[in-house]
């Protein structure tokens, strides 16, 4: 049964868990909160995690020190503090992240961050708690989604147009800004990059079939049959996990309505019955061979589809994956590493159809209970608008958004020629607009409305109906219909 063996696809990129050689004393405050972050295990620490102090402090900011962060002339422009920090992710993210603020310090001697991270299991619990209290961090990696789910008073997250002068804006676009608004219009936070889904495939193995890597739908769908004809049972155009599904749902209703699954005002915008049909959609790529049952990927024992024996010998022939991920596939790949290309996008489901869309990767806040607004400031500029925050921040967090940083890795060499081809793809296509809502923990998670539908469904414990059922009301239950 799928609620027993779900799909291991359905968390794509797996967070390792936290380095264990950083160690330190989190007080009270933290330590309740940080407890319930990683798979029981407490996050790791740099510093001891305190919680922002409620005063606000006085006003002193200054312009961003931008090109030379470490100058004289910036190193008195702050007060001497202690700021909190935290985020998550895997090792390599959290290793770049810690020479970054012990750069910082170096670079403005007097301002000490305490810094905490770990896995993302269960680390939104975490936050939500601190959210509630009001202890959350002077600075905080963050989920799109939680700007509005946590800071619908407008007070937890500040206006980061308040400390413009300190934290330069003007190096992101103004759209990709648009997005991390609060309800008051107030700058909630920054976006550390943004992202999209799309196609990749396996050049080769498209070749042993004799046809093209396909550049639409209709040519994807076809490939199925040409597959298993000519390679056999075993080979497959496109394997999808149940998110992935779920995004594929939302491009086929778009096209159908003309309308997103999730308009900007948080409605949903379809009904059961073309639910049905889109998932009956899906139901028809596995009978028509394009892309194998949840059962028969389970079967394989794989933690990942980088680490499934048939992606890496080409029976797997695609994927549905983020732009920012391509370098785990390739070398995945080895040797045959350069077979692996950009699909692309596909826009021919119907008249108003869409193959990516964008979203925030993730982004940067200052907390509103700061007593430091100027000095955390500083932190977020060093990290997204130095060349040597840039540096070592890398692309951890993916392609940069901020336009120094990006120039910063790119000159650096630091974004591959195909990872550079498919975020080119997915900021320059016609992208379905995405509500965060799409991504709540009550439709997108382990046990979550995704996984048990779309796993279900492909196990044979739901019928189309039966499925389209449970899946609209938990989309109504997040976002209600117009």
């Amino acid at each position: 049964m799928y609620s027993i063996l779900k799909c291991y696809s359905c968390v794509f990129i797996k967070e390792v868990f936290m380095k264990k050689k950083v160690l330190a004393v989190l007080t009270a405050a933290a330590l309740a909160a940080g407890t319930l972050a990683g798979c029981g295990a407490s996050p790791a620490t740099g510093q001891a995690a305190a919680p922002a102090p409620a005063e606000s402090a006085p006003d002193t900011a200054q312009p961003a020190q931008t090109a030379d962060a470490g100058s004289s002339e910036a190193s008195g422009n702050y007060e001497e503090c202690t700021l909190t920090f935290d985020w998550w992710g895997g090792d390599s993210r959290h290793e770049a992240t810690i020479a970054a603020i012990e750069a910082f310090e170096a670079a403005y001697p007097g301002i000490k961050v305490e810094y905490n991270y770990g896995a993302w299991t269960d680390w939104e619990t975490a936050k939500a708690t601190e959210y509630i209290s009001g202890t959350n961090p002077d600075v905080q990696q963050t989920n799109m989604d939680w700007i509005t789910k946590y800071d619908s008073g407008c007070d937890v997250f500040l206006d980061l147009n308040t400390v413009s002068d300190t934290l330069d804006l003007s190096t992101y676009d103004p759209s990709s800004l648009a997005l991390l608004t609060d309800a008051k219009g107030g700058q909630a936070a920054i976006p550390t990059s943004l992202t999209g889904r799309l196609f990749y495939f396996n050049k080769a193995t498209f070749d042993k079939a004799g046809i093209a890597v396909p550049t639409t739908w209709k040519e994807l769908e076809d490939a199925g049959a040409v597959f298993a004809e000519k390679l056999g049972d075993e080979y497959y155009p496109l394997v999808l996990g149940p998110y992935d599904r779920a995004i594929l749902v939302a491009f086929y209703l778009d096209s159908l309505n003309n309308a997103p699954m999730i308009d900007e005002n948080g409605n949903s915008t379809f009904t059961k019955e073309q639910l049905a049909k889109a998932l009956q959609w899906i139901e028809d790529l596995e009978a028509k061979h394009v892309i194998p049952t949840c059962d028969y990927i389970d079967g394989e024992g794989a933690d990942s589809f980088d680490k499934s024996a048939r992606f890496i010998g080409g029976q797997y022939a695609g994927i549905f994956e983020w732009d920012s991920t391509a370098n785990k596939y390739i070398d995945a790949l080895g040797e045959n590493g350069a077979d692996f290309v950009v699909g692309g996008e596909f826009d021919d489901l119907g008249p108003n159809g869409s193959g990516v869309f964008q979203k925030v990767s993730t982004a940067f806040s200052i907390s509103a209970k700061t007593a430091h607004p100027h000095e955390a400031a500083l932190l977020l500029n060093y990290l997204v608008n130095t060349e040597e925050g840039a540096l070592l921040m890398s692309t951890e967090r993916g392609i940069p958004a901020s336009s120094v940083a990006y120039d910063v890795v790119s000159k650096a060499g630091k974004i591959d020629e195909t990872t550079a081809a498919a975020h080119a793809a997915v900021m320059d296509g016609s992208p379905m607009y995405w509500n965060p809502l799409f991504d709540d923990a009550t439709l997108k998670g382990d046990n979550a409305a995704y996984n048990d539908v779309y796993g279900g469904l492909s196990y044979n414990d739901y019928d189309v109906e039966t499925a389209a059922s449970i899946l609209y009301d938990a989309y109504i239950a997040v976002a209600p219909a117009k």
